[in-house]
């Protein structure tokens, strides 16, 4: 049953990917059109679909009742990226993969690989759970991981500090704040937007597949492999985030009480998730290693059809 669920959830997500790949290399796609569905996600499709998923998935009082259980995940992001800088540091990771290094190990592919494989698993009565880890990876991609990989530009120079309002507040940041001041002022949305936003939102998931498709056939399949930084990296993906999320929830037991089983099988499991689709499109955006974020992303999805059954097994054990 778990394996079925989590193969179900990512084979979709391959084909679209081999899809990309196979389009790309039939020549349907300019060498500029990678560069022109990066500028499109960035820009239009994810802030729309942040907006949009935050009013879908959470209400004030969801937001509120769910305070208590934001601070497992808060703590978890803040020591992932506290263990990811000490091993960019004790590894030497070179710069242009440092940002997406930081990413891989401590934000996860929630909203779109996430839900589905939870509902799955645990069924609807997991999702106000499975929304205490979606609000925390959001607002940890949007207002620092995002911040991180363009600030690891191997091509800005040494010494600039100019201040760039854009990249203290990412599109889909503003997205994700201006959600949350309809949701707590309780602010209507008009049907007729709502819906344009959804179908622009949409295009998010696919276009991301596809243009990772795009570079797997411009870097060549030779090309991908498990190099030193991709190994680390899937090892604080799979490994080290899991871990501390059930460290830190066997830790603060007595503290802030048990949690209850679907809670703690639920933060573990989408604390485990697939690096973030748009990795590569981040990585592109500063002129980082975008053929090593696209590593990432393609082994770490293929990757998590095995972690998911293993993990849960273990959390049977634990729980």
């Amino acid at each position: 049953m778990v394996f079925v669920a989590s193969t179900e959830s990512i084979l979709s997500i391959i084909l679209i990917i081999g899809l990309g790949y196979l389009l790309r290399r039939r020549g349907w796609f300019a060498d500029s059109f990678s560069g022109n569905i990066s500028k499109l996600i960035m820009n239009i499709a994810l802030p729309a679909s942040i907006f949009v998923s935050v009013l879908k998935y959470l209400t004030r009082d969801k937001l509120f009742a769910l305070s208590g259980g934001l601070v497992y995940t808060i703590l978890s992001i803040i020591i992932g990226y506290l263990l990811a800088y000490f091993m960019v540091f004790i590894f030497k990771i070179p710069v242009g993969r440092k940002g997406v290094f930081i990413n891989a190990v401590v934000n996860a592919n929630t909203i779109f690989i996430g839900l589905p494989l939870n509902i799955a698993l645990f069924g609807e009565n997991s999702l106000p759970f499975f929304l205490i880890y979606y609000v925390t990876n959001t607002v940890s991609t949007w207002a620092f991981g995002a911040l991180i990989i363009a600030h690891d530009n191997p091509e800005k120079k040494s010494g600039s500090t100019k201040f760039n309002l854009k990249k203290l507040l990412p599109p889909p940041l503003i997205g994700f704040l201006v959600a949350l001041v309809f949701l707590l002022g309780n602010l209507p949305v008009p049907t007729f937007i709502n819906s344009t936003l959804t179908y622009v939102g949409n295009m998010v998931t696919p276009l991301s597949l596809i243009y990772i498709g795009i570079i797997l056939c411009d870097a060549g399949l030779r090309n991908i492999r498990l190099d030193r930084e991709t190994l680390l990296a899937l090892f604080g993906r799979f490994i080290l985030s899991p871990v501390v999320m059930i460290i830190l929830i066997f830790a603060l037991e007595r503290y802030l009480g048990q949690v209850p089983i679907v809670e703690a099988k639920t933060l573990v499991i989408q604390s485990a998730g697939p690096a973030l689709a748009v990795l590569p499109i981040l990585a592109n955006e500063a002129n980082g290693d975008v053929k090593y974020a696209t590593n990432i992303v393609t082994t770490s999805t293929v990757l998590f059809m095995v972690v998911v059954p293993l993990l849960s097994g273990l959390l049977n054990m634990l729980f």
